[in-house]
């Protein structure tokens, strides 16, 4: 098999709004990914060892045009002949790249994991801080479609925001209700880590405990019924971690997304 995914580190984490280090998570997952502790077999039965790309970490250190790099690289990934996943950094990344994306895909769904919505319209005065990636989004029209699995802190100012958009939860509260998601369009995966409970993911800048299980987001992974364009996977924070569990933890979904990829 010839190699056809590439991962891209993006270490940003000046939009973040509460702790710094998300910058640290690219090296960390990628340091993980190739721990001699595990291998790169997916579940799925691919050997990612003939198939990925590391592709390194873009230069971001200029916070001013941070994002217009982000969206320029994801751009050109999506004209390229494999297909990206991409490394952060906070979760404020998602936005130039899904931006990137659109320009040379044309429509896709997002689906997003994560305890939060980030669908603030401005967030400490920041409108492009982490906490608002979904609302560029949604108001650009860079996506069909917006799935957010995991959610457990929602504000007022939020679940107005999900009505205006036309967002879809899926809260935590209700995931013994949750319907089988089915696709019509190509989708781009964005995972924060902390859509996991703290005790699978605790090297994060923002613990919510009640959250997903490592298996329950890799079920929803492995049943997605269309090609995945794309994906991100942010907010590792390294100083946070305790024994590098959950670079291990996002090395893990990284690879099960990657599976999938070559599925379709």
């Amino acid at each position: 098999m010839t190699q056809s995914i590439k991962l891209i580190g993006l270490p940003l984490d000046t939009n973040s709004s509460y702790l710094r280090g998300a910058a640290d998570g690219p090296k960390a997952v990628i340091e993980a990914l190739h721990c001699d502790s595990a291998n790169l077999w997916t579940e799925t039965g691919f050997d990612l060892s003939k198939a990925v790309e590391n592709g390194g970490q873009l230069d971001l250190k200029d916070k001013y045009t941070a994002l217009d790099h982000i969206e320029a690289a994801a751009l050109q990934a999506a004209k390229s002949s494999f297909k990206p996943i991409f490394i952060g950094g906070d979760h404020s990344v998602t936005y130039p790249l899904v931006k990137g994306m659109r320009q040379a895909v044309g429509n896709f769904t997002v689906l997003h994991f994560d305890a939060h919505p980030d669908c603030y319209d401005i967030f400490e005065g920041n409108r492009f801080s982490h906490a608002c990636p979904f609302s560029r989004i949604m108001e650009e029209e860079l996506c069909s479609r917006l799935i957010s699995v995991g959610i457990r802190t929602a504000s007022g100012h939020q679940r107005e925001q999900k009505k205006r958009f036309g967002i879809e939860w899926l809260e935590i509260k209700n995931q013994n209700n949750w319907p089988a998601l089915s696709f019509d369009t190509p989708v781009y995966i964005t995972f924060d880590m902390d859509a996991l409970d703290p005790a699978y993911a605790p090297g994060v800048s923002h613990h919510e405990p009640g959250g997903m299980s490592t298996r329950d987001v890799l079920d929803i992974i492995h049943a997605i019924d269309a090609p995945i364009i794309g994906a991100d996977i942010v907010e590792v924070n390294p100083g946070r971690d305790l024994n590098g569990v959950t670079a291990m933890t996002a090395a893990k979904i990284l690879r099960e997304i990657a599976g999938m990829m070559l599925t379709h």
